[in-house]
Formats: structure tokens, sequence, C-alpha cells
């Protein structure tokens, strides 16, 4: 097995541990959060501006995580970023658990947490090219990637249970507890990555790294087009997927379907392990068309297993997408540029979710619950053919990475 083998790269395995462990504490959370909101007697509107607010501080922060990660040690943006992720969620779990949590504070928290959170995740990305050689990067980004969505699998499938059994607090606190052992896992590596000291300021880096983004039309291109997907489809999961599924099956039944969503990440990244396409760009495009079976099933269906289905299938389709599209930046962009790509990357690709967060309550009303969810999945799946039209996506083979600038 190519994940085996990859798995003998000592800082690889540390890396992966202290990501994967971070993912199952992540997946937790979001569901814990989502019926914390709804205990508190919130609207679906108060659950779209908690989840809005979380979102816009990752996004004005993600530039600056960007450029910190291409001047400093990204070794030490990760095991900064764990330690005060730990402090931030714990406080987090605790006012819920202390019954002193409102919607304001919920949210307020929730900020926080996705500020630290954006500042050291454009170093985690770009840390894998620095821990295997060249020859083992392509299966390196497929491996971390199907670990991250094995712990996520596992998170899913434990938060409605945790929720239901000892409440939406001590679940989050599961979360606290994951980046401690992330951190520790971050403080081992050899590879501290250290940057050598620039002369420019960050905002002149800022630009480089936009010049970087721009120089390549397939890369800004499918920036847009992930703006689009996640305008539409992030209030279709984190506002109207609670309710349509979470209070009219079960609050179980909720954190079931997202194990079936991450049950097809982990398929789609064993998939991406065997299969390596020469245009692996615009094979995961096609794929990515998959993504609108979710919100059509939650639309069409009232019971559990064809949403868990329509879930399972846009996981696939997303999953591989991600892992070609992982590695066609890793193998294209240098490496001394990669963290600043992948802040303007998750930028560019969320920057308008926090409106389609804020928006999904007030629209959904209007248009019928129904209704909107058959919007959503004729968006995404209508603009990842779209893009696939695109002659700079359908022409990027698989190339080796570069080195230097």
């Amino acid at each position: 097995m190519k994940s085996r083998q990859v798995l003998r790269h000592r800082d690889f395995r540390l890396l992966v541990t202290g990501v994967s462990v971070s993912a199952l504490g992540n997946a937790v959370t979001p569901v814990a959060l989502a019926f914390a909101v709804l205990d508190l007697g919130g609207s679906i509107t108060d659950l779209g501006l908690v989840e809005a607010v979380l979102a816009i501080c990752q996004i004005v922060t993600m530039l600056a995580g960007g450029v910190l990660g291409d001047r400093f040690s990204r070794k030490l943006m990760m095991q900064g970023g764990s330690v005060a992720s730990a402090v931030v969620v714990g406080l987090l779990a605790a006012v819920v658990l202390l019954d002193a949590a409102t919607i304001w504070l919920l949210a307020l928290l929730g900020g926080a947490a996705g500020v630290v959170t954006a500042l050291s995740r454009p170093s985690s990305k770009a840390m894998t090219r620095v821990v295997v050689p060249d020859a083992d990067l392509a299966d390196a980004v497929a491996t971390r990637s199907l670990l991250d969505s094995l712990f996520r699998t596992l998170g899913y499938a434990v938060a409605g249970l945790l929720v239901a059994v000892v409440g939406p607090g001590w679940a989050i606190m599961v979360d606290a507890a994951t980046f401690v052992v992330a951190a520790v896992a971050f403080g081992r590596l050899r590879a501290s990555n250290a940057r050598a000291p620039r002369t420019t300021s960050p905002l002149a880096d800022l630009g480089e790294g936009f010049r970087e983004v721009v120089r390549h039309t397939w890369l800004w291109l499918l920036v847009l087009q992930a703006l689009l997907y996640h305008l539409f489809y992030g209030g279709a999961q984190a506002v109207l997927g609670p309710v349509v599924v979470g209070e009219g099956m079960g609050r179980s039944a909720w954190g079931f379907a997202l194990a079936a969503l991450m049950a097809g990440f982990v398929a789609g990244g064993l998939l991406a392990l065997r299969v390596e396409p020469r245009k692996p760009l615009a094979t995961g495009v096609a794929l990515l068309a998959l993504a609108g079976v979710f919100p059509l099933a939650m639309a069409l269906s009232d019971t559990l297993w064809p949403v868990m289905l329509g879930a399972f299938v846009h996981g696939i389709g997303l999953q591989m997408f991600s892992v070609y599209w992982d590695q066609s930046i890793q193998s294209q962009v240098p490496e001394d540029k990669l963290a600043r790509v992948y802040a303007f990357d998750s930028v560019g690709s969320f920057v308008a979710r926090p409106l389609g967060l804020a928006l999904t309550g007030p629209l959904a009303a209007a248009a019928g619950v129904d209704t909107w969810l058959l919007v959503v999945a004729a968006v995404v799946s209508g603009s990842s053919l779209a893009a696939l039209g695109l002659r700079d996506v359908r022409a990027l083979e698989r190339t080796t990475p570069q080195r230097v600038s």
C-alpha cells in the first residue's frame, strides 16, 4: 500500500497524527455547537449567524496566517495554534457546561476559535511538502487526506451520540482535548521549517502570493468556482441540515448523515490512492459534480437512508477533487509561496460563506426549505460542470514539484 510506504517518514507520521486527531475533535464541535444554539431557543437564522461569525473570523485572519507561514517556522505556527485552540475551545465548552452561554457569547468564542485555526492552517497545509521527498509527495497528499477523513468520520459518528448522551458542552470539550494531543505531536517534529529572514514587508509578501495565484489561470478560476460552491452549500449543510435531518429525524440522525458524508470521503481517499489520472484536476472537477446529490437527497427524502446515500456520494466526489486539487497546488507552486497560496485559496473559496450562512435561513423561509435545497443542488453540480468546460482546467497534467521560485 502506498500509504504504508509514505508513513515510513517519521515527521510525516507526526504531522498526520496531529492533523488527524484535531480533525476528530473538529468534527464533533460543529454538531455540538449547532444544538447548543438550538437548546438556547435559537432559530435557523440565529444558527446561521453563529456559523457566519466563525467563518468571517477565519477569512479575515487566513491571509495573515499565510504570510506568517512563509516567513516563520511552520512547526511553531502549528504548535502555537493548537495550544491556543485548546484554550479557546475549552472556554467554549465551559460556558456551555456552566449554563452561562448566550447566542452572542457562543458566536464570540466560536469566532475566536476561527481566528487561531486560520493563523495555523496555511502552515499545516504547506508542511506536507517539507516532511516528504518529492517522489512521495502525491502519495503523502492522498494519505493525509484519507487519514483526515477517517478521523472526521469517527468524529461525526460519535458527535450525535455525545450530544444526546452527555450534552453539547462535554462534546465540545473533546475537541479541546484533541488540540492538546496535536500540540504534542507537532512539538516533536524535527523539521521545524524555519524560514530565512525576509527584508520585504508583510504587505509585499502578500502581493507576491497574490501574483502567484493569478499566474495560474486554472487556480484562480477554480477558487472562484469554490466561492460559488460555499456560498450556496455551506448554509445547506450547517444551517438546514441540523433542522431538516436533526430535528426532523432525530439528533443522532444528523450525526449519522455526517458520518456517511465522511465515509464517502474515506472511500474517495482510498480511490485517490489507487487512481492516478494523467489529468488529475479535470478528473477531480468532473467528480465534484456529484456533490449536488446530498442537498438533493435532503430535499426529496423524509427518511434517513436516502439522505445518508446522498451524503456518501457527495463525500466521494468532494474528496477525490480535494486530493487532486491539493496535488496540483503542491506540484505547480514553489515551496516558498505555498502557505500564501493556500491562504488565498481558503479566503477566495470561503469569503462568501458567511453571507450564505446568514442568508440561508431567510431565503429558505421565503422559498421553502425543500425548494432552496433543490436550488443548492443545481448550483453545486452545474458550476462544477461549467468549470470543466475551461481549457486550462482540462489541460493541466501531473508534474513534479517546484522547489524554487
